[in-house]
């Protein structure tokens, strides 16, 4: 799977980690930056990881920074992405069965262990179709009334 992996300075030390734990899993990872502890604005960065993963250029996307919030916030202003800030594992499988997130948001502070488990259930848990996609739906329904393309 190609995952397109983003951080800002807050969180590029976890993201280099995360990089070699995914590859190291078999995914092909397109690293979008950034590679320094030089201040840059997440929302650049969010944004280059969500456009990723809108176009179809990636099947999912990571992002960090200091407290996952920005970037969760800048992420789900692109069409078609589904970003969801987790800290807990359990959040990161529900939020793939039920949210269908494509785009998984983490806090720089969070262990890396931590980060590679939240990162294993979400991506290793299915989408609930029968049961979730009528809320999906909604919320596409949601994005077509408020954003342009």
């Amino acid at each position: 799977m190609i995952i397109a992996l983003g951080s800002d300075h807050g969180g590029v030390e976890l993201k280099e980690k995360i990089k070699v734990f995914l590859q190291q899993a078999g995914h092909k990872v397109r690293d979008l930056g950034t590679n320094g502890k030089d201040n840059v604005d997440y929302p650049d960065i969010a944004l280059r990881v969500a456009e990723e993963v809108s176009q179809g250029q990636a099947a999912r996307g990571i992002l960090l920074c200091k407290t996952g919030i920005g970037m969760c916030i800048a992420a789900n202003k692109v069409p078609r992405v589904r970003a969801a800030l987790c800290c807990q594992v359990e959040q990161a499988k529900l939020a793939s069965e039920h949210n269908q997130a494509n785009v998984l948001c983490l806090s720089g502070m969070t262990g890396e262990p931590a980060a590679e488990m939240m990162i294993k259930g979400w991506l290793e848990t299915p989408f609930g179709w029968e049961r979730h996609l009528r809320r999906i739906n909604k919320i596409a329904e949601i994005e077509k009334k408020y954003m342009k393309e």
